[in-house]
């Protein structure tokens, strides 16, 4: 077993996370035993993080006391691997879609660490009671004006010199241009609000998707 960043291990060819509520799956994931703890196998099909970090991303700024502030948080599948890493941390969980909320309260409820909001992240005013200053912010909504929305949420949340999480949707954006040209004027954009630190597109697991890791 590798340990490839704080709290993320290769298990042979796979990724993994401790298990933060021990015997309890969040989406069907698999377990692995190792020196008498248990890891949650994390799925790249299933998360664009996972997914990140196999095509070779380079930064990950979480820890173990690390506070996050996740944007479409949805049903948890991200969050509950998030949630393992910064066992000793918060997420703060947003979501703005009754279904999937329902999911993710039932995921929250057993980590104690994941705090559920059902507010839209294009208006962060409206979880300004819930959410402290964080380390990271993670965002991963399917919005035309996404880098907006990131900047506006670190603008009342993230801490100074806090880092940036993004995952880019090209066809939440405009359906008629290329993805790469999409995801070029999207990164000049972030610049604007953030020192780009690693860019890292997704596919074969995810089409027309990149994820862009910046610090403020």
């Amino acid at each position: 077993m590798i340990e490839k960043f704080r709290g993320v291990y290769l298990i042979e060819d796979k990724l993994a996370t401790k298990n933060l509520v021990a015997g309890r799956k969040v989406y069907g994931e698999k377990f692995v035993r190792e020196g008498g703890a248990e890891y949650r196998l994390w799925n790249p099909n299933r998360s664009k993080l996972a997914a990140a970090i196999f095509n070779g991303l380079g930064e990950l700024p979480l820890n173990e006391n690390s506070k996050v502030l996740y944007l479409g948080a949805a049903s948890g599948t991200t969050a509950s691997h998030i949630s393992d890493i910064v066992s000793q941390g918060l997420v703060f969980c947003v979501d703005f879609s009754p279904r999937v909320f329902v999911k993710l309260l039932e995921v929250c409820e057993l980590r104690k660490n994941m705090i559920p909001i059902f507010a839209d992240a294009s208006q962060p005013g409206q979880y300004s009671s819930i959410v402290e200053k964080c380390d990271v912010i993670y965002q991963d909504i399917a919005q035309p004006n996404q880098v907006e929305i990131l900047a506006a949420n670190a603008e009342h949340y993230l801490k100074l010199g806090g880092s940036v999480i993004i995952a880019i949707k090209a066809r939440s954006i405009d359906v008629s241009k290329e993805p790469r040209k999409i995801f070029d004027a999207e990164i000049e954009k972030l610049k604007k609000f953030f020192k780009i630190l690693d860019v890292v597109y997704l596919e074969p697991y995810e089409k027309d998707h990149v994820l862009v890791v910046g610090e403020s």
